[in-house]
């Protein structure tokens, strides 16, 4: 986790520091939560390319270990909501991980529409309670074959939750307040603090230099 307030001062710092004028509250969060989802989507871009990655085992390990460390927090299981065959997916969705009974872990494989047509062809392949399958149903909802007889899990990556940088108006200036639901931290992972703050000032049409990198 990230402290929202600590970002939100090192940024109206460096764009202090660069006479670019003050980044508002309301400014801040509309770019905060621009930068956080670009790094959030960057960390399948990161896992993709180390899949493909020709490195030394102990170097992949290694990347694929932090990578995986960062995900963790946005993963998540719980029921499936479902009306006959029919399972809505949860709101928060990102990534579908599988579906499966609860009962017996058994795994309820996707297929496509055209893969079904073909599966429910075959005796022997028909999708059954020892062998399900699904469909997704556009983005939200899947179809499940056969219609389930007990409960169905569903393990999914979530989308961040919204960075709020919540405060209170004295003397016509904004102070922060850390209440819980007033003010909301980032969840991305501590490592990527810094990188969070540049592109929150690059969003904003600051360009500053990195230490070492040269101009971001």
């Amino acid at each position: 986790m990230i402290l929202v307030d600590t970002v939100y001062q090192r940024v109206l710092a460096l764009a202090n520091k660069e006479q670019r004028g003050y980044i508002t509250p309301q400014e801040f969060n509309l770019l905060a939560n621009q930068a956080q989802m670009e790094i959030f989507e960057q960390y399948f871009y990161d896992q993709k390319s180390e899949d493909q990655n020709l490195k030394n085992s102990t170097e992949f390990s290694n990347v694929d270990e932090m990578l995986d460390e960062k995900l963790s927090r946005f993963k998540n299981t719980q029921p499936l909501s479902v009306s006959g065959s029919t399972g809505l997916l949860p709101t928060n969705i990102y990534r579908l991980g599988s579906l499966f009974y609860a009962s017996s872990l058994i795994e309820v494989e996707q297929v496509t529409e055209e893969e079904l047509m073909y599966l429910q062809q075959s005796p022997l392949a028909k999708p059954s309670i020892y062998c399900p399958a699904f469909v997704r149903s556009g983005g939200s909802s899947v179809t499940l074959y056969p219609e389930p007889s007990t409960d169905i899990n569903v393990s999914y990556i979530r989308v961040p939750s919204k960075v709020i940088w919540g405060y209170t108006v004295i003397n016509d200036k904004a102070l922060y307040d850390s209440t819980p639901g007033v003010s909301m931290d980032f969840e991305l992972h501590r490592s990527d603090e810094t990188e969070l703050v540049y592109k929150i000032l690059s969003l904003a049409g600051i360009t500053i230099a990195k230490p070492g990198l040269g101009t971001y």
